[in-house]
C-alpha cells in the first residue's frame, strides 16, 4: 500500500512539474488585430482568435489544477511518512516546484503534451461556462483590459514594430505625437543664418542673379536692421517684373509680415500659416526681436521627421508637394 502511494505522489509530482510548465499558446498578434484579420476572412487568424479568447480561463484552470495537485500531494504525503516527514515533504515541493518546471526538457515535454490536449481543453472550457466562470473568481486571473502606460510606450512599440510600418511611417506617427511639445525655436532658421535685404536696394538683372545664388526665394525686406522686417521678398515673382529699369525691394515686396513667438508650439505654428495662407513667419522674443525664420517647411520636414527636397519651395499649391512626399 505505502509503494503504490509513493508511486501516486511521484505522478501527481510529474503531472504537477508538466501542468506549471504548460505555456498556453498565445498569438503574435493583439486581439484587435486577430478580429480585423478574421473580419477580412483569415482563416488561420479565426482560429488564433479562438484560442486567444481561452487563455484567460486556461490559465485559470492551471492554477486551480497547481493548487489541487499541492494539496493532494502535502495530504498522501502525511499518510505515507507521517505528519513530521509528510510537512517536510510538502514544504520542499511547494518551494521547489517551480524551479524544476522551468527545466528546458520539462518545458519542451509539456508544450507537446499541451499541444494534445488544447482541443479538448478548449472544449470543456466551453460545455462548462458556470465551472469556469467560479474557476475565475477563486483564481484570481487577470482579465482588466491593457492600457498603454505613456504616449512614450506607444512610441516605443511603434519603432520595435520591425517591418509592419516603413521607416518614413514610422517617422511620421511617432513624429506626430511628440508635434506639440515641439517649440518654434527648436526648427527655425536662427537669426545669425538669415539671409535679408535692404529696402532700398536695387533689383537689377546682376542683383537678381546674386539673389537666386544664395538659393533662397524668400527673403525679409528690412528697414536697417533685422528688427525692423516690413516686407517679404518672392524671388520666383521677380522674374515677371520688368527688369529694364531696377526696382527697389520695397517696390517689388509683399508687405505683409506675419510673426510668432520662438516659445509657441508646431501645432500652433501650422495654425498660423493656414490662418495667414503664408509660408513664412518671422520670429521674435518677449522684447520684439527678430531671433530667427520659420518656414511652412521646417514645421512639414519636423512633421515628417525628414528633410525635404528644396525644390518643394517652389511649388506655391502645397497639394503638389503633398503627393511627391
Amino acid at each position: 500500500m505505502i509503494t503504490f502511494l509513493t508511486v501516486l505522489i511521484l505522478t501527481i509530482l510529474i503531472t504537477l512539474l508538466l501542468v506549471v510548465a504548460m505555456r498556453p499558446f498565445q498569438s503574435e498578434y493583439s486581439l484587435f488585430e486577430l478580429q480585423h484579420r478574421s473580419e477580412a476572412g483569415d482563416r488561420e487568424a479565426k482560429r488564433e482568435l479562438k484560442r486567444q479568447e481561452h487563455i484567460d480561463d486556461i490559465l485559470s484552470l492551471q492554477r486551480v489544477t497547481v493548487a489541487i495537485l499541492l494539496i493532494v500531494i502535502t495530504s498522501l504525503s502525511v499518510v505515507v511518512w507521517g505528519w513530521l516527514v509528510g510537512i517536510i515533504v510538502a514544504v520542499v515541493v511547494a518551494l521547489e516546484y517551480g524551479a524544476v518546471a522551468r527545466l528546458k526538457f520539462i518545458i519542451n515535454l509539456a508544450a507537446k503534451v499541451y499541444k494534445k490536449i488544447e482541443k479538448s481543453l478548449i472544449k470543456f472550457i466551453n460545455n462548462v461556462p458556470i465551472l469556469i466562470k467560479m474557476v475565475r473568481s477563486v483564481s484570481g486571473a487577470d482579465n482588466s483590459v491593457k492600457r498603454l502606460g505613456s504616449r512614450y510606450e506607444l512610441q516605443n512599440i511603434i519603432n520595435e514594430s520591425m517591418d509592419t510600418l516603413t521607416t518614413d511611417e514610422k517617422n511620421l506617427i511617432v513624429n506626430g505625437l511628440s508635434f506639440n511639445d515641439e517649440i518654434v525655436s527648436q526648427v527655425m532658421t536662427p537669426r545669425d543664418s538669415i539671409i535679408s535685404i535692404n529696402k532700398s536696394e536695387f533689383l537689377g538683372p546682376l542683383a537678381l542673379n546674386d539673389l537666386h545664388k544664395a538659393g533662397h526665394n524668400r527673403l525679409p525686406v528690412i528697414n536697417e536692421d533685422i528688427d525692423h522686417v516690413i516686407g517679404i521678398l518672392h524671388l520666383n515673382r521677380l522674374f515677371t517684373l520688368d527688369v529694364k529699369r531696377s526696382v527697389t525691394a520695397e517696390k517689388a515686396m509683399e508687405p505683409s509680415v506675419y510673426y510668432i513667438r520662438d516659445n509657441q508650439t508646431l501645432n500652433q505654428a501650422l495654425a498660423a500659416f493656414l490662418s495667414t495662407n503664408d509660408d513664412l513667419l518671422i520670429v521674435v522674443n518677449e522684447a520684439r526681436e527678430t531671433v530667427g525664420l520659420l518656414t511652412l517647411q521646417d514645421v512639414i520636414e519636423a512633421l515628417f521627421g525628414r528633410k525635404i527636397v528644396d525644390e518643394f519651395d517652389d511649388h506655391d499649391n502645397l497639394r503638389s508637394v503633398a503627393g511627391r512626399i
